[in-house]
């Protein structure tokens, strides 16, 4: 076992969370913790980490194992990026110091006996360890995540989606014992999600996460835990199998209580029986009365079983299409967009019909966000023509739904200043997506994200809308209420446009899928499983493109041309700094260009730095 909790017991804001919760976390599991929004997962990782005092019962973690915990809002921290990711490695870093410091002191003759024997074997020991990968480690994790982009700029100024993205970076870094991890797939796209996957599934240490994206979880997990009501169900498998093992436990406890309500019934109407015969004997039985009362002692000891939750409280949702369109929704053709100079779109074709369902797939910052923004007419190209079809009716589900709202409105006068309803009704109608009683007085800013989905919906239902836009439309919802949001868009007449990382989603609501790749749009008839080829193909027909315009000669080489390495007048000590001077220069100028071609000349660059960078660390620990 590496972390076990007794008999928790937890009180959250006056409520009681847990009673007498049970956990347990052994080598090598990865647990997929699951359960609905406001059930205490985050609580539960708060407890591990001895962030949230236990009310009652007991923690137990093995001695010596590390724990990482990726918060969904990370720590402050003042520098860069990079200067974030290297931190994680804390103990090479000591070493690295304790080095340079013997290292001068081996110059000064006085020291030099003493420095020597200090030194000894840390190279060797600072080279087992990892030390000489700490960039190649970095590059790697920055690169997979999609986060090259933010290691130059500081890390203050970022948004806090970038900073949980570098704080998952660091996590993964830091390689603990225990990987605590809470929804880590928010924030990114979909090739970074697929990069995570992979690493995950080769990772050695236990890895605990919560996770709403099921596709994710069948991936990866070994285990299911199911928070619900404050106490812990475990299950052998991945997500797919836990649903189909708890409908078939909820079914037999179903038969049970059945099973056990029909003998108290019978045992009921043998109490009654027996008292009736007992007193309409002339004397009255009192053998009769005694055995009625020992029936009656008897069901009351019995261990009642309590009815099972067959179908637990979620959204009533149900989106109508309304009035009708015409054959074409939306035609765009040869759509141009640039922002500050940088290109986005580069030709944008894009030809959506009446009951189509297209989504639209790419990385963070590929454009997809910006297209729904021109189909929504929130902006104009640049360049070519967008057609809207007549009678078209869109309702539109961005990614902050309530990012216009007066967030000091209660939420019940939000809903009835766009639906003209009586309070009565808006109660009426917001108890369908689970606010009850008096959590329809709550203020918008202490609703979650999830709860701002709901209500958003709940707006969204009693609207006519004939074409739906939705832009992941799953990121802050619980599995009951996604699911239910995929019943109503699959049942849904009209038109459905949809950008996602959710696999799951996509795989589900999508007929044809539409590729984002270099500001164009490549569609395929579809869904997502079925069409990644197609996507992966383009990505490297895209950069075996980029490698080929390379020009032959680099520009401005004469400032970062390196230094010869057989010069009488330079150490190598000398050679390497002027090189990662140079190294940092290029990767400076990476953060500052726009031009895809000239992106991929500085890249190369960079490589062909990196490459002499180690043949000259090689010749220093030679010289050491």
């Amino acid at each position: 076992m590496l972390i076990t909790i007794k008999d928790l017991y937890k009180i959250v804001g006056g409520r009681e969370l847990f009673e007498s919760l049970q956990f347990e976390l052994k080598e090598g599991q990865r647990v997929g913790l699951v359960g609905r929004n406001g059930s205490g997962k985050s609580t539960l990782f708060r407890v591990m980490t001895k962030e949230e005092p236990l009310d009652g019962g007991d923690l137990f973690i093995k001695k010596d194992i590390t724990i990482g915990y990726l918060k969904q809002i990370p720590e402050e921290w003042q520098g860069t990026g990079k200067e974030y990711l290297t931190s994680a490695f804390q103990s090479l870093l000591e070493m690295m110091t304790k080095m340079k410091q013997l290292e001068e002191d081996m110059v000064d003759p006085d020291r030099m006996e003493r420095a020597l024997k200090a030194y000894g074997e840390l190279p060797e020991q600072f080279g087992q360890a990892g030390g000489y990968e700490m960039e190649s480690s970095i590059d790697q994790v920055a690169n997979g995540l999609g986060i090259s982009h933010l290691l130059h700029q500081p890390f203050d100024k970022l948004s806090g989606g970038e900073k949980t993205k570098l704080g998952l970076g660091k996590l993964l870094l830091e390689n603990p014992d225990v990987l605590l991890l809470d929804e880590p797939t928010n924030h990114l796209d979909l090739p970074a999600i697929e990069w995570l996957e992979t690493y995950l599934q080769g990772y050695d240490g236990a890895i605990c996460m919560i996770s709403h994206d099921r596709f994710f979880l069948d991936n990866i997990v070994t285990d299911i835990m199911d928070l619900e009501s404050g106490e812990i169900d475990t299950y052998k498998g991945n997500y797919s199998s836990f649903e189909k093992q708890k409908e078939e436990k909820l079914l037999a406890e179903f038969h049970q209580y059945q099973e056990q309500q029909k003998k108290i019934k019978k045992m009921k109407e043998a109490i009654r029986r027996l008292r009736q015969w007992a007193n309409e004997a002339n004397p009255p039985n009192p053998k009769l009365f005694k055995k009625a009362k020992s029936m009656e002692r008897a069901l009351e000891r019995m261990e009642k079983v309590d009815r099972p939750v067959i179908d637990p409280k979620t959204m009533n949702l149900s989106l109508e299409s309304e009035g009708r369109t015409g054959k074409d929704i939306v035609v765009t053709e040869n759509v141009h967009k640039s922002y500050d100079g940088r290109p986005i779109l580069r030709g944008v074709d894009l030809h959506v019909r009446s009951k189509e369902r297209v989504a639209i797939v790419g990385g963070n910052g590929s454009g997809k966000s910006t297209l729904l923004r021109l189909l929504l007419d929130q902006e104009t190209p640049d360049q070519g023509s967008i057609k809207r079809g007549p009678s078209v009716e869109v309702g539109y589900l961005p990614q902050n739904p309530l990012q216009d709202a007066d967030r000091d409105m209660r939420m019940i006068d939000y809903f009835r200043s766009i639906i003209r309803v009586t309070e009565g009704n808006a109660r009426h109608i917001l108890a369908g997506f689970m606010f009850y009683g008096y959590d329809v007085f709550q203020k918008i800013r202490h609703l979650s994200g999830g709860e701002q989905m709901r209500l958003k919906l709940a707006v969204f239902m009693h609207q006519g809308i004939n074409v739906l836009i939705l832009d992941e439309p799953t990121n802050h919802l619980d599995v009951e209420s996604q699911q239910v949001l995929e019943d109503a868009v699959k049942q849904f007449e009209g038109t459905v446009i949809g950008v996602s990382h959710d696999r799951y989603f996509l795989n589900q609501c999508f007929t044809d899928t539409a590729f984002m790749v270099n500001g164009k749009l490549h569609r395929f008839i579809g869904t997502y499983d079925e069409t990644r080829k197609h996507w992966k193909a383009l990505e490297e027909e895209w950069r075996a493109e980029a490698e080929a315009n390379k020009p032959k000669k680099q520009p401005s080489s004469k400032k970062r041309e390196p230094k010869p390495s057989n010069t009488k007048d330079s150490s190598v000590e000398e050679q390497i700094e002027a090189l990662e001077d140079q190294k940092k220069a290029v990767e400076a100028q990476m953060d500052n260009e726009n031009d895809w071609d000239q992106l991929a000349t500085l890249q190369q660059e960079k490589e062909q730095l990196d490459e002499q960078l180690e043949a000259l660390y090689e010749q220093w620990l030679e010289l050491s």
